[in-house]
């Protein structure tokens, strides 16, 4: 086994960039990593990767092996998985990426309970509201809201999910409250927009009378981070665009008000999507299925900070 697994730190460093990383991933302290590293290169007698002090680049040879390690690797993932068929007892380490705000209210909280069905399974979980590239990256599976295009993964369908427009009392007060689309597009709106490096959300979709209007909105402010916006929006800084569940207790408690309830932002799809040969992975297939048979409850509850019960 530590042959196998001086391979799969080779396979994340070169994917990583680096040995920090790569040993970080697979929970391993660099001063390890490095150690797997040489003893690989001793085994093999051939030098896997160019050193300086500021980079790390694999070798022409390096990256010969790299491919052959790598498919070496999904060999012997695709072998256990077949044998875990047999043994009805899923073992391993699911890697897990979903966006911030349904990470932490819909996932995270089903995490443990996974892992104490299936003690022989562990979780890592990445958060990011930033596009990721499943197979480059080595993971599992990957949760989203929106419309994925890339038809390569297999798509699993979780749940319809609702958007709705808002903004605080204070900030409606002090702008005015928007009465029609049109009202977005004036200079005394502030719409609080996720953006980041290739983000397809540089405009809001709402559904109108006649058919789903796109709007390019602006505003002052702008994040990659979906709970960012809701703090601003809760600060009273403008208006933002967020899934129903992410918000449903600031809108119950009157934090946040919804606007333009008649014309309100385009629906979307809270799924997943993982690599076709991961259906043969009896771990990752049970994960996804407890996720959609456990998820619903907290779709529509979880505001970010829940009041406290008064005394």
């Amino acid at each position: 086994m530590s042959y196998i697994e001086s391979l799969r730190v080779f396979v994340r460093v070169v994917d990583l960039g680096s040995i920090t990383s790569g040993g970080r991933d697979l929970r391993l302290t660099p001063a390890v990593a490095s150690k797997r590293i040489k003893e690989l290169e001793k085994h093999l007698g051939v030098r896997l990767f160019n050193r300086t002090t500021r980079s790390l680049s694999p070798t022409e040879v390096g990256k010969l092996f790299y491919d052959e390690a790598k498919a070496v690797l999904e060999t012997v993932d695709i072998a256990e998985s077949k044998v875990a068929n047999f043994s009805h007892a899923p073992r391993g380490t699911i890697r897990v990426t979903a966006p911030l705000g349904a990470g932490r209210r819909v996932i995270a909280p089903l995490v443990p309970k996974f892992v104490e069905k299936y003690p022989d399974t562990r979780l890592q979980m990445r958060l990011s509201d930033r596009k990721v590239d499943i197979l480059a990256d080595g993971l599992d599976v990957s949760f989203f809201i929106g419309t994925p295009s890339d038809s390569n993964l297999k798509l699993r369908k979780i749940s319809d999910c609702e958007r709705v427009l808002c903004a605080s009392p204070e900030y409606l007060a002090q702008n005015g409250t928007p009465q029609t689309p049109d009202d977005l597009m004036k200079d005394t709106a502030n719409c609080l927009l996720l953006r980041y490096p290739r983000s397809p959300e540089y405009f809001w979709v709402l559904q109108t009378a006649k058919g789903a209007r796109k709007l390019e909105v602006a505003g002052k402010y702008d994040a990659d981070d979906g709970d960012v916006l809701t703090a601003w929006a809760l600060d009273g800084r403008g208006i933002v665009n967020k899934p129903r569940f992410e918000v449903a207790g600031h809108l119950r408690d009157g934090t946040l008000v919804e606007v333009l309830p008649e014309t309100p932002p385009a629906p979307t799809i809270f799924g997943c999507l993982y690599p076709h040969k991961k259906l043969q992975d009896p771990k990752v297939r049970l994960f996804v299925n407890f996720v959609i048979e456990n998820s619903k409850p907290l779709l529509g509850v979880a505001p970010i900070f829940p009041k406290q019960a008064q005394s």
